[in-house]
């Protein structure tokens, strides 16, 4: 794979990088218009896709940082990006182009204060795996064998900038108005912001190992502090392959169960019993071992879930409340999705949306145990999320509703559906994870 000698670093250089992909954007769509004159339209407008994914990833993982962690995120937007862009941005989770050796020890030096050779036994410069933020690199140190997770250069100090950069195009993909907005890529922004402090990472990742090493099936890397630095994180090597190579080729239902069912567990232990959840459920955080064991990756994305959010949004699981129209009204209102000033147009609207969405989301919740590769479940998810995205209604309201924790809680939850469906998982207990408080509350 070729490798990056330079990164922008600069806003002036990484803006200049964006406008040169906006330009070739614009000669996709001149191209498309000739193209539907003489072609069908589908074909043509899945030939304009196509393009536009190639070039805007193209740049984006040039860039890599925030700007590429972007794309890793709508990545995971299946039912709202053509598949195009999925497919192309999907690229970002594990497989970018890594920076060159040279670049590599230079980057080291200057946040460790050493070489990589005056600390390990070996080391070596070319990258195992590269992704938005950072990149993975062998190492041995004392008979240990080692992955050494280094940052890009200067990923930290471009997010603000990035975010400027990439709002305008958000807010018009997902019809986001600019009243409210700030406290949405706020969110965003602060989540990023601890994404690139590796201290922070490895204090999470102990924490959550330390709280969810019981449940089944599950395997964790450990953490070695004396060797990492805050853009460094020295950790033991995993073996395994990555969760979508798994899935790709597996065929065996009682594996795909096993999997599923620690998958599950894991999620849901975290979010029910720590009310804290690792929020980045992409299949590139996520190996399978030659044991069939889960191994879990990558504890930057953590997301607390606040009282005065977590009650109110899982009062919303229950069909009791769902269907009862004034409790789902009171809830709509704590979690700011209706909000006061709202016309009778917008709550009527809003209102059923939520309700839609809300019956066909909590589905498994409503089953002892559920078969997330049922295909119809998921057409149901794709069929409504393109129905309310494409409705003329929603782009004359002001959409960018509900409390800035939605943004990663409904990644997690449609992330952790995404994954159990490719998993192919027939038979997971939903409550299982219960079970596995017992030990933790009787310490």
């Amino acid at each position: 794979m070729k490798t990056a000698k330079n990164i922008p670093i600069s806003k002036i250089q990484r803006a200049s990088k964006l406008v040169q992909t906006g330009a070739k954007v614009g000669v996709n769509y001149i191209k498309y218009f000739g193209d539907k004159m003489v072609n069908p339209e589908t074909e043509a407008k899945d030939r304009l896709d196509e393009s536009n994914a190639n070039d805007i990833y193209d740049s984006l993982k040039g860039l890599k940082g925030s700007a590429l962690k972007v794309a890793q995120m709508l990545s995971m937007e299946k039912n709202i990006l053509p598949q195009a862009y999925v497919e192309k941005f999907s690229l970002s989770q594990f497989s970018v182009p890594p920076l060159s050796a040279p670049l590599v020890l230079k980057t080291f030096k200057k946040s460790f204060g050493k070489f990589p050779s005056e600390i390990f036994d070996s080391f070596s410069a070319d990258a195992i795996n590269a992704a938005s933020i950072g990149q993975v690199h062998k190492a041995e140190k004392d008979g240990k064998i080692l992955a050494v997770k280094i940052q890009y250069p200067g990923v930290a100090d471009s997010i603000v900038s990035d975010l400027a950069i990439v709002k305008p195009i958000a807010m018009k993909m997902f019809n986001i108005k600019g009243e409210h907005s700030d406290v949405y890529f706020k969110e965003v922004e602060n989540k990023l912001f601890e994404e690139t402090n590796y201290l922070l990472e490895i204090e999470q990742s102990k924490e959550v190992v330390k709280s969810c090493k019981h449940i089944s099936n599950l395997l964790f890397p450990e953490y070695y502090e004396h060797l990492s630095s805050d853009k460094i994180i020295t950790m033991d090597w995993m073996d395994g392959i990555h969760l979508s190579e798994f899935t790709k080729k597996n065929t065996d239902e009682k594996l795909a169960n096993k999997l599923g069912q620690a998958l599950w567990d894991f999620y849901l232990y975290q979010i029910y019993i720590l009310k804290k959840v690792h929020a980045d459920p992409h299949p590139g955080n996520f190996l399978v071992s030659e044991n069939a064991e889960l191994i879990v990756l990558d504890f930057g994305c953590m997301k607390a879930l606040p009282e005065e959010f977590y009650a109110p949004y899982f009062e919303l699981l229950k069909p009791e409340v769902i269907e009862d129209p004034k409790r789902f009204n009171e809830k709509l209102y704590e979690l700011e999705i209706l909000r006061k000033g709202d016309t009778d147009e917008e709550i009527t609207f809003f209102t059923t949306l939520f309700h839609d969405v809300l019956t066909l989301f909590t589905q498994p919740f409503n089953h002892e145990n559920f078969d997330f590769s049922n295909p119809g479940f998921f057409a149901e998810i794709a069929s409504i999320g393109e129905r309310y995205m494409k409705s003329s209604k929603i782009r004359s309201l002001n959409a960018n509703r509900g409390s800035r924790h939605f943004i990663y809680m409904n990644r997690t939850f449609f992330g952790l559906y995404s994954l159990m469906f490719d998993l192919k998982a027939t038979n997971v207990k939903i409550d299982n994870f219960l079970t596995l408080a017992k030990p933790v509350i009787n310490e």
